[in-house]
């Protein structure tokens, strides 16, 4: 229903010039919004990093206890003993994939796509990784505050993530409707509906008829 309750993170794989040898992306997001609260990269997969990295996000974005949900698939660096054990430090509820369901982790999943297949994406192999990391500076800039998000009515994930959505949905619905009004034979039926999307699900139940 807002930003900061449900967070949503993961690791991919960044190819280096190197045959073999990978940089490796943590990333973190929030479901309601689709922003980027915060990444890391480093050579290696380790719960450890994930754990820092975690509650550097938590303490630098000044969240409450037991307001924050992380869900994660159940790979070993999400459900290591560092991790786990600084969640609850933290007072973070903990969430997992459920077993065998390849679609659990929509969010991060979708993300590391839209990261992959960017137009800024380098076609080459990263050389170093200061340059994976300088490139992942300018994304995340991009990606939060100038990407307008299919999945949230087109506005950008730091508008969405500050509150600033709703005044931008309700002024396009009236230029929506004044065209419509003054042009009514360019519309074959309502206007494009602009309400802010209220609730967000990791998966939600459909109901079956």
């Amino acid at each position: 229903e807002r930003s900061n309750q449900v967070y949503s993170w993961d690791i991919t794989y960044l190819p280096t010039d190197i045959k073999g040898k990978f940089y490796y992306l943590y990333l973190f997001i929030d479901i309601y919004s689709r922003y980027i609260v915060g990444w890391h990269i480093d050579e290696y997969q380790d719960n450890q990093i994930a754990a820092k990295v975690f509650k550097d996000i938590f303490l630098k974005l000044n969240i409450p206890p037991d307001q924050l949900t992380l869900h994660a698939d159940n790979g070993g660096p999400m459900k290591g003993a560092t991790m786990l054990a600084t969640m609850q430090s933290l007072g973070v509820i903990k969430s997992f994939s459920r077993p065998a369901t390849s679609n659990d982790n929509p969010f991060s999943e979708t993300l590391f796509k839209t990261v992959k297949y960017c137009p800024s994406y380098p076609r080459k192999p990263f050389q170093s990784i200061e340059h994976c990391r300088a490139w992942m500076v300018s994304f995340t800039e991009w990606y939060n505050k100038e990407h307008r998000h299919s999945g949230i009515k087109f506005v950008t994930p730091y508008q969405r993530h500050h509150g600033l959505d709703k005044e931008i949905l309700l002024k396009r619905q009236y230029l929506y409707e004044a065209a419509k009004l003054k042009h009514p034979n360019r519309w074959s039926g309502t206007s494009r509906c602009w309400e802010p999307i209220k609730e967000v699900h990791i998966n939600p139940i459909h109901e079956r008829g």
